[in-house]
């Protein structure tokens, strides 16, 4: 059974990552915390998002109606490792190093709609984190973790009306608390895993001069990890994660004068599921299969991160020899259909572009060793 436990490791990689709510790009798995003895694993995932969308109205002489966006979102990569020592029968320490949000938007190749213009425009966001965790055994059957985050963020934007702004790069804390239920005769756990937000303080660069510093935070989550035997050398796991994305918000002052709105935020939480079933071939393969679900909401998304939900399907299979683990995944995502508001000088509800027929391809590789 814990062969096929891995394979969820890389797919939840090729999931969450190809295209979650928000800028989440990593949910801060703690899976590793339940592995035997000591552990490390170093995680690896590729994602080729694939969105554009059509102008709905014109936007001025050269910026017609029906013009295409071109795929305005790069493929990326991101990495994570994580370490476990047990240091005696109750207690265990460990720590992960992950990218928690990242976003990375481009609207170089969009000839003719507005959010190219003359120069184009651009978005990125960029993030790593450590965690460290302690998990104490309370009983051989149920467990309490928690421990303390440190993550380091920044942030910079161009235009296509020749506005840019560039943040610091901001050093914070949050923390993580959890509590698990294990039956191991039937590998059945569950754990429940709460997340704090996180705010960061920037110093703020708007079109080449300093501005007034704003605030963001990075919204506190909850995760419901879910996984048990349902036959011999099978087992369903999954999971339930809820976001607080309404709390977060991009506000530098001169954008919002203009504009009188945030320069990014969301109207909506998300909740995103997993399911999965593993089944193990042998004492050397198994295998998984996982579906993955984040409902699409109503009203407009932002033109710098134009997804509206998704599904997806992935596959996955684990290759045990000795001491060592190597698991890979592979997903597809149909993504949600959005469309985006219209910038002023438009009026407020004016849409702007729809965004259809998008999809992400994603695969992630896990490498774990026992010592």
């Amino acid at each position: 059974m814990k062969h096929i436990i891995t394979a969820l490791g890389a797919l939840a990689v090729s999931t969450t990552l190809a295209q979650a709510g928000g800028v989440e790009r990593s949910n801060g798995n703690l899976g590793f915390m339940f592995q035997g003895g000591n552990y490390a694993e170093l995680t690896f995932g590729s994602i080729s998002p694939d969105i554009s969308g059509t102008q709905r109205i014109p936007a001025g002489p050269f910026s017609p109606a029906g013009a295409n966006s071109g795929d305005i979102a790069p493929a990326f990569t991101t990495m994570s490792l994580a370490v476990k020592t047990q240091l005696n029968d109750k207690l265990d320490f460990g720590v992960l190093l992950d990218q928690p949000i990242t976003a990375k938007v481009n609207y170089a190749g969009a000839t003719g709609y507005i959010y190219g213009g003359v120069t184009g425009s651009n978005a990125e966001i960029k993030s790593t984190a450590v965690t460290g965790i302690l998990r104490y055994k309370v009983t051989d059957a149920v467990s309490v973790y928690g421990g303390l985050k440190v993550e380091n963020a920044s942030g910079k934007v161009k235009l296509f009306n020749g506005y840019t702004m560039t943040t610091s790069t901001e050093k914070d804390l949050g923390y993580v608390v959890g509590a698990a239920y294990e039956k191991p005769d039937i590998a059945l756990r569950v754990a429940l895993t709460y997340e704090s937000a996180i705010t960061h303080d920037f110093s703020v660069t708007e079109n080449g001069s300093p501005s007034r510093s704003f605030a963001t935070e990075v919204p506190q989550a909850l995760t419901l990890d879910f996984q048990s035997g349902i036959a011999k050398d099978t087992l369903v796991f999954g999971s339930i994660r809820w976001r607080d994305w309404t709390a977060f918000d991009i506000s530098p002052a001169g954008y919002v004068a203009v504009q009188g709105e945030p320069l990014v935020s969301y109207d909506h939480d998300s909740v995103t599921y997993n399911l999965g079933i593993g089944r193990k071939f042998s004492d050397t393969w198994s295998g998984a299969v996982i579906v993955g679900h984040e409902a699409t909401k109503n009203g407009f998304v932002g033109n710098l991160g134009p997804t509206n939900g998704y599904t997806s399907l992935g596959l996955g299979a684990t290759y045990t020899k000795g001491n060592m683990k190597i698991t890979g995944g592979v997903s597809y995502a149909w993504i949600g259909k959005a469309q985006t508001e219209a910038p002023r000088p438009f009026p407020p509800g004016t849409a702007i572009a729809d965004f259809t027929d998008n999809h992400a391809v994603a695969v992630g590789v896990k490498i774990g060793f026992s010592f």
